[in-house]
C-alpha cells in the first residue's frame, strides 16, 4: 500500500520517466521503431548487503518503475531483455542497446533503479544502494513480466552494465535465487554482465544455474579491473559451468559507450579496484585482506576513475551478443 509520501515520489517518477519517453518517441534516424510503450511501476524491496545475503525479505518496501518496449506489432509473445544500469543511472548507452535489440526483434525492459529510491547518481557515493539492491529489483521484474501477454517467460535474458553488470552476473547464482526468487517459476535464459566488479567472494558462489553467463570486459579497465572476473571466471569453468569471458585488449571501462569519446575522467568516483571482499556469516561482508567488516571508508576504496568508448571492443560486443540472442532468445524474423 503507498504512503502519501511514496505516492508522491512515484508520481514525480512518472513524471520524469513521461518526459523520456516523450522525447525517445521522437523520430531519430537509425532507430529502430517502436511498436508499443508502457511504463510499468512494480514493488520491490530496498535491502542492505546484508540483509540480503542473509535471506532477509522484509527490508523497505519501494515502487520503481521500468520501460518495456515492444519491437513491432504481432500476435506473438516476444522474448525480453531485462537491462540493469550502472552506477550513474539509466545512461545513453544503456538506452543504444535498447535500441539494438529492439532492431533485432526482442522486446526490452530498463529498469530504473534510482529515481524512486531518491538516488540520481552513486558514482561518488556508493553508499547510497547496496551493491546487491538490483539483483532484487531483477528478480521481480522477472516475476512480473513473466506473467505480461506479450512476454514469452521462457526467453527472458537478464544483462547489466557495472554496478548493474555486478548485479546480472551474480543473479546466477542458486542460493541467491532460492532467497529472493523463490516464490516465482519463472528463470532468466541467459546473464550477460558488462565490465562488472567481481572482488567478492560470496558463500556458494560457484553453485550458479545451467543457463549461459557471460562477462564482457576491457584489460584497461581502472574502475572495475578485469583481474577478479577472470579468477572468477575460471573458478565457475573448471566446475564445468557454462560462462565466458570476453576480453578486449586496451579497453577501458564502459567501452560501449559512443558518448565517452574523447574519454572522461571522473575524479571523485569510488572505486573498490584495489579491494577484495568476502562473505562471512550472517551475511556480513569483510575486507579479505585484513578481515575487517565492509565499508566505504575502508582504505582500499579509491577514487578516481576513467571511462572511455572503444569502436573496436564494442562492435566486436555487440556481434557476440547478437549471437547470444539469436542462440538463446531465438527472435522470431519480422514478416517481410
Amino acid at each position: 500500500m503507498l504512503t502519501a509520501e511514496r505516492y508522491r515520489t512515484f508520481l514525480r517518477h512518472m513524471v520524469v520517466l513521461a518526459a523520456c519517453i516523450f522525447v525517445a518517441a521522437l523520430p531519430r534516424a537509425g532507430y529502430a521503431q517502436v511498436a508499443r510503450m508502457e511504463v510499468i511501476p512494480f514493488e520491490s524491496l530496498t535491502l542492505t548487503d546484508q540483509e540480503f545475503l542473509a535471506g532477509r525479505e522484509d527490508g523497505k518496501l519501494v515502487t520503481i518503475a521500468g520501460e518495456l518496449r515492444l519491437p513491432r506489432v504481432s500476435n506473438e509473445r516476444f522474448p525480453l531483455v531485462i537491462l540493469l544500469h550502472g552506477s550513474g543511472g539509466v545512461s545513453k548507452y544503456v538506452l543504444d542497446w535498447e535500441q539494438e535489440f529492439l532492431a533485432m526483434g526482442v522486446a526490452t525492459f530498463v529498469i530504473d533503479s534510482f529515481t524512486a529510491r531518491g538516488i540520481v547518481s552513486v558514482n561518488d557515493d556508493q553508499s547510497q544502494l547496496g551493491r546487491l539492491a538490483q539483483t532484487e529489483d531483477a528478480y521481480r521484474a522477472l516475476a512480473l513480466l513473466a506473467k505480461h501477454p506479450k512476454i514469452d517467460p521462457t526467453r527472458v535474458m537478464l544483462m547489466g552494465f557495472s554496478r548493474g553488470g555486478q548485479d546480472a552476473l551474480y543473479a546466477s547464482l542458486k542460493r541467491f535465487q532460492r532467497m529472493h526468487a523463490g516464490a516465482s517459476s519463472a528463470h532468466f535464459a541467459a546473464y550477460v554482465a558488462f565490465y562488472p566488479d567481481c572482488s567478492y567472494t560470496y558463500r556458494d558462489d560457484e553453485d550458479i544455474v545451467s543457463q549461459p553467463v557471460r562477462v564482457f570486459h576491457g584489460t584497461a579497465d581502472n574502475y572495475a579491473p578485469v583481474a577478479p572476473c577472470r579468477a572468477y571466471v575460471e573458478r565457475l569453468k573448471a566446475k564445468g559451468k557454462d560462462i565466458q569471458l570476453i576480453e578486449y585488449p586496451g579497453a577501458g571501462h564502459v567501452f560501449d559507450g559512443r558518448a565517452y569519446n574523447p574519454p572522461v575522467s571522473l575524479r571523485q568516483a569510488q572505486t573498490m579496484r584495489n579491494c577484495q571482499w568476502r562473505e562471512g556469516d550472517n551475511g556480513q561482508l569483510f575486507n579479505a585482506k585484513t578481515n575487517r567488516p565492509y565499508s566505504y571508508n575502508d582504505p582500499c576504496v579509491e577514487r578516481g576513475t576513467t571511462i572511455a568508448y572503444d569502436e573496436t571492443a564494442a562492435k566486436a560486443a555487440r556481434q557476440a551478443v547478437a549471437e547470444l540472442v539469436a542462440t538463446t532468445l531465438k527472435p522470431a524474423r519480422p514478416p517481410n
